[in-house]
């Protein structure tokens, strides 16, 4: 573990080692290893750690929200949630939504002062590792959050009202993405899950009409801060990744659904590249050998990229076997020098 390796790479500056980090949800993986997640990181040489933060007070106290329900990640399925009703009866209660009017403007100095609070308490406890900023409801994840998917598809059919309604969620990401410019903060993870599995589930013109647009406007505020801005996406979004460079991010977080050879060669040698080809489908359904090939698949790719930080490219829930895990780690830690 290494803060120092951790804020290296993501200036692109030279270490000894490939950095490391994860996002774990795995318990008895972190029991087997140690007897806390803050020992854990150490104990697994993180040197960043994953983090995002919407606030003190959640949208559901503000205003309406769509609980779709959750599947089991966490181990007895103790997050497991059954979906609720839609508050949005129509479309057109979709299309005439205001995220501002909804949930309103925290008062911007006392949200400067909780996020610096926050960040600073954080980063004390976690000495070893760059602790960065977050949003997590950008532009679309909001969306998801306030419509759930089946009244955000049928909503963004109307592509221009649909726009103002993005437009909305825009304005209340950017107070508190001003509100992180204001704090000490050294990097922040920006978050928004904008395409499917399978890719884009709009039209890719509106993408680019729509929504990176108010990505560079929002990455601008913290950027001219001098904060390290790493975009975070689930899903493939191999097609938009020379737009998310243009829009001013110095960094990618992505699943291995996203091509990982595009990445490294148009952006290896001047951005962070938060992933691998280490699947958690095969840590938890594979061989060693085949946990194996894959990390062996990424380390000659890493290795050429400055700010490459290892992750499993999902993350590592709680049914990956706990003995799969611990190969992954050892393997990489045995052949992550540079």
């Amino acid at each position: 573990m290494s803060y120092q390796i951790g804020i290296d790479t993501i200036h692109l500056r030279p270490t000894p080692r490939i950095a490391h980090t994860e996002y774990c949800s795995n318990d008895p993986l972190i029991r087997a290893v140690t007897k806390g997640r803050k020992s854990f990181n150490d104990a697994w040489d993180f040197d960043f750690i994953w983090n995002s933060n919407d606030g003190p007070v959640g949208w559901g106290e503000r205003g309406r929200v769509t609980d779709m329900g959750h599947a089991e990640f966490l181990e007895g399925g103790v997050d497991r949630r059954e979906p609720k009703p839609s508050p949005f009866k129509s479309v057109e209660e979709v299309l005439d939504f205001d995220a501002v009017k909804e949930y309103g403007l925290p008062d911007f100095a006392r949200l400067v002062a909780y996020y610096e609070e926050t960040y600073r308490k954080s980063q004390a406890a976690n000495p070893n590792q760059v602790f960065p900023g977050g949003y997590y409801k950008t532009v679309v994840s909001g969306a998801i959050e306030a419509f759930g998917w089946e009244m955000l598809l049928l909503g963004a059919a109307d592509k221009d009202r649909f726009e103002r309604v993005l437009d909305s969620i825009f304005q209340l990401s950017l107070h508190h993405y001003k509100a992180w410019a204001k704090t000490s903060i050294k990097a922040f993870v920006s978050h928004d899950d904008m395409v499917w599995s399978q890719g884009p589930f709009m039209h890719p013109d509106f993408y680019r009409r729509a929504i990176f647009p108010r990505y560079k406007a929002l990455w601008k505020v913290l950027k001219d801060a001098g904060i390290k801005v790493l975009f975070c996406s689930d899903g493939d979004w191999t097609p938009f990744i020379d737009d998310i460079a243009a829009a001013g991010a110095d960094g990618f977080i992505f699943e291995p659904m996203t091509s990982l050879d595009k990445v490294v060669s148009h952006y290896g040698g001047t951005h962070v590249i938060v992933s691998s080809r280490v699947d958690c489908r095969t840590l938890t359904f594979g061989t060693k050998k085949d946990i194996q090939g894959e990390l062996d698949a990424t380390l000659p790719l890493a290795r050429k990229c400055p700010g490459f930080v290892f992750a499993v490219g999902n993350h590592i829930p709680s049914n990956v076997p706990v003995q799969n895990a611990l190969f992954y780690f050892g393997y990489l830690k045995k052949h992550w020098r540079r």
